[in-house]
């Protein structure tokens, strides 16, 4: 009994992220549970979901890396997409059940790079009736299953870029990088709408979450503790160095004779990175003062007591 307590104890001490190449016909529940069932704790989350036919990077978050995940939720993403004109399911994907199949003439092949790089920028999505997105507590294909089609309001997202198209008759390709929330079921669909002869999504892959690369993912026969990430090094904000950075870890405010250096300039109200004289990661952090004005005062007033950062929350991961 004291073996398996002890082990408990040291699984619960480590946390952080894995970056899991998610095969395809499992669901991301499913690759949730195999975490859970090979590290043996079952806190473990993610950064966002990937549809049972795609592949690609999932981000997990395990034991205290789950409270990390909140600053992900809005990465931005790439994907690469196979496609076919001339088909459309009820899913728009080619898993689901065929409702049209028309005609590709010429003119649509001749429009259809052009097509394809107008949907470069902002437009407002419609999302699938068959995806993970919830309405009044349930999933959006918990109610197709039964018939019952669920018609959301369109959402807002960015097609920030879209490169490497390539056409081969009917079937095109293409790499996107797309805001959180984004569709490329649906992007896909909108394509053929545009063009007037339908499109479905054949093969998607996730190629990257921000930092997170397909690269540099495990498969899920390899989930184990020793390929944890740190998600902090993943994580974008300026650091600040802090002197007695355990009074700051117990709550109190950040202030000018407390910081040691800063890395990186930030705004006023910005999240910034903390750590101590030892390089330990504390918390993260509000600023209150901008980093010119804070460096103004380390040269002119390297003992004044202006505070620097209100203290956002504390993430220990010892």
């Amino acid at each position: 009994m004291k073996t398996k307590t002890n082990r408990m104890i040291n699984q619960m001490n480590k946390s952080g992220f894995l970056n899991i190449n998610k095969p395809k016909n499992i669901t991301s529940h499913d690759l949730v549970d195999i975490v859970r069932k090979e590290l043996g704790t079952r806190k473990v989350g993610h950064t966002g979901t990937l549809d049972p036919f795609a592949e690609g990077v999932m981000v997990l978050a395990v034991n205290k890396g789950t409270k990390f995940i909140e600053f992900f939720q809005n990465s931005f993403k790439t994907y690469h997409v196979v496609a076919e004109l001339g088909i459309i399911t009820d899913t728009f994907d080619i898993t689901g059940v065929l409702k049209e199949k028309n005609e590709v003439r010429p003119e649509h092949l001749e429009k259809l790079k052009d097509t394809i790089e107008s949907f470069k920028g902002s437009y407002d999505q419609v999302p699938p009736a068959y995806s993970a997105r919830r309405y009044k507590g349930k999933r959006l294909y918990e109610y197709a299953r039964k018939g019952e089609i669920i018609n959301l309001p369109p959402k807002r997202i960015q097609i920030k870029n879209i490169n490497n198209i390539t056409i081969d008759n009917k079937v095109f390709e293409f790499d996107a990088e797309v805001s959180s929330g984004t569709y490329i079921r649906s992007l896909i669909m909108d394509i053929g709408y545009k063009l007037g002869c339908g499109a479905v999504t054949k093969k998607l892959t996730r190629t990257s979450i921000e930092k997170f690369k397909l690269d540099d993912s495990i498969n899920y026969e390899n989930i184990r503790y020793d390929n944890l990430l740190n998600p902090v090094d993943y994580l974008d904000f300026p650091e600040i160095n802090l002197k007695h950075g355990y009074k700051i870890e117990n709550g109190i405010h950040v202030y000018v004779n407390n910081v040691e250096d800063f890395k990186f300039s930030f705004q006023k109200h910005q999240i910034v990175k903390l750590f101590d004289e030892n390089n330990r990661f504390i918390g993260f952090a509000k600023t209150e003062k901008t980093s010119k004005f804070l460096n103004t005062l380390l040269k002119n007033e390297p003992e004044s007591f202006e505070r620097v950062a209100k203290l956002y929350k504390i993430f220990n991961q010892r």
